[in-house]
């Protein structure tokens, strides 16, 4: 009877471990570009979880580029570019997005 109990919890325990405890990983990138659509070099690009507010930075390339790499797809990142004194919109990608890697670009609406 001891044994049989013992069973029945080693299999029950996968059933009751957390679904999808595996998270597989993502990278987000884009550009920032200027009200014209040219790229804004030395851009600040802020990138926060939303889970736990923790906030990485990117200062983009002469390009305009940016890039985050390893960020967990279990999770949704808001992004926000900042130029001088002005700044983008927010823009959010969500953890339903299925995309592994993708781009979003913000736009800082200056001449």
């Amino acid at each position: 009877m001891f044994t049989r109990l013992i069973l029945v919890v080693l299999i029950g325990l996968p059933i009751l471990s957390p679904v999808g405890a595996q998270f597989k990983m993502r990278a987000i990138s884009g550009v920032v570009t200027d009200r014209k659509g040219n790229p804004l070099p030395h851009a600040a690009v802020q990138l926060e979880n939303t889970r736990n507010m923790s906030v990485r930075s990117y200062i983009t390339g002469k390009d305009g580029r940016f890039n985050f790499n390893d960020l967990n797809n279990d999770i949704d990142f808001t992004l926000r570019a900042t130029y001088k004194d002005w700044s983008s919109k927010s823009k959010t990608v969500s953890k339903f997005e299925s995309s592994t890697h993708p781009e979003v670009n913000l736009a800082i609406l200056i001449e």
